[in-house]
């Protein structure tokens, strides 16, 4: 057999999908089922309530743990260790105490239990300046503390202002929400293969269904392959063919 007869088979071969309706079904079949797994996808980030964690969050009489590490200053290229034995206190505003720690081998120190509103983090080390930091305990997952040589003081630091959770949140909720919507375009998308009347809105309803990432690459690879189908399967479109038609 000759590469002609090859290709013309082949040719041939295509040319029966592309009338056939059950391809575009096939494609239909893909493009719901990859989009189904990016709505899924998104139904399971929004999983955690945003509110209850915003709650959270911003609940005064909550408690939450303070963890920090404490380091010297760079000098001539030299230093950044951390520090062991260092005294950290945390004061209330009229300068009571919450808890205390001593940093470990490690420079590192914990503070449990401590109430989530305004308090004072007091850092003190012979031969070292005294810091003083303004915080809410839990909005950092760590505070990073350096040291440098003296015997003056530092601060306060108002740390206050400078936390991120309800940015992540947020940040987080948007991406599920834009998960969610985009694999139900695609399901729509689907669904509009499958009825062969619109070519046009079916093929980006299914290119917004790629944006859901279902599984990673498993939803967006079964919605390539059900375009495939329905670009091969395109003169079935009613539209479609009235355009051509004209």
């Amino acid at each position: 057999m000759s590469d002609e007869d090859n290709d013309s088979g082949f040719e041939l071969w295509l040319h029966d999908l592309s009338i056939d309706p059950a391809t575009r079904v096939a494609g239909a079949i893909l493009i719901i089922l990859g989009s189904a797994l990016g709505a899924m996808l998104g139904v399971l980030l929004m999983a955690a309530d945003p509110a209850d964690i915003m709650g959270q969050i911003g609940e005064g009489q909550s408690s939450d743990t303070v963890n920090g590490l404490v380091i010297s200053s760079l000098d001539n290229n030299s230093g950044g260790d951390p520090i062991e034995g260092v005294l950290i206190e945390l004061l209330n505003e009229d300068r009571t105490t919450i808890g205390s720690d001593i940093t470990d081998s490690g420079g590192r120190f914990s503070i449990i239990d401590a109430p989530r509103q305004s308090s004072i983090l007091y850092v003190q080390h012979p031969d070292n300046n005294t810091v003083e930091i303004l915080l809410v305990p839990g909005d950092h997952s760590q505070i990073v503390v350096t040291l440098e040589p003296g015997d003056g003081f530092i601060g306060p630091i108002d740390m206050r202002g400078d936390s991120n959770l309800a940015d992540s949140v947020f940040v987080g909720f948007f991406i599920a929400a834009i998960t969610l919507l985009t694999g139900l375009a695609g399901i729509v998308g689907g669904l509009e293969v499958y009825n062969g009347n619109k070519y046009n809105r079916s093929w980006w309803l299914t290119f917004f269904g790629l944006f859901s990432r279902g599984m990673i690459f498993i939803g967006p690879l079964l919605i390539l392959i059900g375009l495939g189908l329905m670009y091969l399967t395109r003169d079935q479109f009613t539209d479609y063919i009235s355009s051509e038609g004209q």
